[in-house]
């Protein structure tokens, strides 16, 4: 992507985020939801708007619905904030990587090692060290 379009998602993200939090009231969105990126095609007549919600399945299948709901709206107000000479139609779309970045680190902390190998990985640090000394006499 160039420079310019990087700037116009980031610049969408921000103005989509911003009027999320201040001027729509339905009760579907009322959770935590953030607007995790923006990918705007090339020509900037269309954008996928990625988002991540706080909850269970549920909760983000009616805050999709919500966004799709109130995409015309957002569009509208997005057209006021931004000055460009079309403003993209927006698809709402759920963003799983935090998720799955969160199932990852819980997996990793419940590995536990075990002593022996703690004790082996120090055992070959120090032959390591060792065997590095007599190269260096």
């Amino acid at each position: 992507m160039s420079r310019r379009t990087d700037r116009i998602n980031e610049q969408l993200r921000e103005e989509i985020s911003t009027v999320l939090a201040r001027q729509i009231k339905d009760p579907r969105l009322d959770g935590v939801i953030s607007i995790t990126r923006v990918e705007s095609s090339s020509d900037l007549r269309s954008a996928r708007v990625y988002i991540s919600v706080l909850g269970n399945e549920e909760q983000q299948k009616e805050a999709l619905e919500g966004l799709q709901s109130a995409a015309s709206f957002l569009r509208r107000e997005i057209r006021d904030r931004i000055n460009m000479k079309h403003t993209p139609f927006m698809t709402y779309l759920l963003d799983k990587s935090i998720q799955d970045a969160d199932h990852i680190f819980r997996l990793i902390n419940t590995v536990q090692p075990d002593d022996s190998s703690e004790q082996n990985a120090k055992n070959g640090i120090s032959e390591l060290t060792k065997n590095s000394a007599a190269f260096n006499v």
